[in-house]
């Protein structure tokens, strides 16, 4: 891997924590292959739902998602603050933290478009050509040369209309700290003229309290995080759908992925404090945050990412 891109110091052993009771082994079996089936029927099926007119793909991808991740053992609790989603052809760049291969099918629940994705993926025998076929966006990660290639194609997809959706922080991290935004990919926004959508995603056990056993980091492999996923009683996976931050509100990409950034910690800062008096304040924390292009952001006081130069979003640990 290229000492440019960004990492998270999360390992599993240190960040995969889960509060709750586990699952028995033939409840983690029977979600574990009800799970995988349901996701190899997907992708099985995503060139014919491609066929499909926007409107019913879309319905069809949000039924689909929001059925994995329930297959899989989880609620799914959907937030929203400030404005309703511009309608459909309006291009926008939903922005996320990037916590686990869940990541996918959560967002995939409530925005259905098109994903960057690391370019080894568009590589995979069948699976390369599926992701292709619906609608991914390929990055070279490890060539920095090839990222105003990626924001260009960004851009075009951004001003055909189509909603994008990239993980800024370009690595996963566990959900107890969050990485830097890199800038990068916030230009194409830019270039576009098109909004920004930060959202912001939690796991969460049954008493509230965040989980690491849907997080995906360090040197963890897929079998291991599907099974902790499937073995863990009481996960939510919450997905809150912060203030959108319009177009030409910021001028430079590095303020826009400040403001983007802003928002979803200090609409998660609120959030976790999880009593209804404090629903004001978050959205107004929010706000405040998109509006601004100067406020300080918040010191990270778990984990730092080690490095500082912009990459391309996507995790190099997650199949995205």
């Amino acid at each position: 891997m290229s000492g440019w891109l960004p990492t998270a110091p999360c390992t599993p052993g240190g960040c995969s924590t889960h509060h709750g009771a586990p699952t028995g082994p033939l409840v983690a079996v029977s979600r574990l292959l009800a799970g995988v089936t349901l996701v190899v029927a997907g992708v099985s099926l995503t060139p014919l739902v491609a066929l499909l007119n926007a409107a019913t793909r879309d319905r069809l991808t949000r039924r689909w998602a929001h059925t994995v991740i329930r297959c899989f053992g989880l609620r799914v609790s959907i937030r929203f603050a400030g404005e309703p989603e511009p309608g459909r052809g309006t291009g926008v760049l939903v922005v996320a933290n990037h916590i686990s291969w869940l990541d996918i099918p959560l967002i995939a629940a409530v925005f259905p478009g098109r994903m960057l994705a690391k370019s080894e993926i568009g590589r995979w025998p069948v699976l390369g050509a599926v992701a292709a076929r619906g609608g991914t966006l390929f990055v070279e990660r490890e060539r920095l040369r090839a990222l105003p290639g990626t924001v260009r194609t960004l851009a075009t997809a951004l001003s055909a209309g189509s909603r994008v959706i990239v993980f800024p922080e370009a690595c996963t991290w566990c959900g107890q700290d969050h990485g830097r935004f890199t800038s990068a990919v916030f230009q194409s926004a830019l270039d576009a003229g098109t909004a920004v959508r930060p959202v912001r995603i939690t796991y969460r056990a049954a008493d509230g309290r965040p989980s690491g056993a849907p997080s995906f980091v360090g040197d963890d492999t897929l079998p291991a995080s599907l099974w902790r996923v499937v073995a863990a009683g009481g996960l939510t996976a919450e997905i809150t759908v912060l203030p959108l931050i319009p177009a030409g509100r910021h001028t430079d990409r590095r303020a826009l992925a400040h403001a983007a950034r802003t928002a979803m910690v200090q609409g998660a800062a609120a959030a976790a404090r999880s009593t209804a008096a404090q629903d004001a304040e978050w959205l107004t924390a929010a706000q405040t945050a998109v509006a601004s292009d100067s406020a300080n952001l918040p010191a990270s006081s778990v984990h730092q990412c080690v490095s500082s130069i912009p990459a391309p979003a996507s995790s190099a640990r997650t199949p995205s």
